[in-house]
């Protein structure tokens, strides 16, 4: 599995939209603190086709310490899901099933 970079997207956006690579940085970094903004605020944002993102407040609970077995505290906290849109859905299929990767609920390969 290969990780992709912001600087390796905002390359790739300049190179097919034509724009300099300092604008489209701008642009794309604007857009992902907005989606912070908005989730720090407790709004969901839903992007059509490619999924929504919502917080979640986990509840307080105890854990304890593998190496210690001390029982500690863990205080209640928010999280993000994401939820995966349809058309990401079915990209993320079809690269299993050229993959060769058996395909969920399908009882085998594609």
């Amino acid at each position: 599995m290969h990780t992709v970079t912001k600087k390796e997207l905002v390359d790739r956006i300049a190179e097919q939209t034509g724009k300099k690579r300092v604008e489209v940085k701008k642009v794309v970094q604007c857009f992902l603190d907005e989606i912070i903004s908005e989730l720090g605020r407790g709004n969901r944002l839903e992007f059509r086709d490619f999924g929504v993102f919502e917080t979640r407040q986990r509840a307080a609970r105890i854990a304890q310490n593998p190496k210690t077995l001390q029982r500690v505290h863990v205080p209640p906290k928010r999280t993000v899901k994401f939820k995966v849109g349809r058309l990401m859905k079915l990209k993320l299929q079809e690269g299993m099933a050229t993959s060769g990767t058996p395909v969920p609920g399908t009882g085998g390969t594609v």
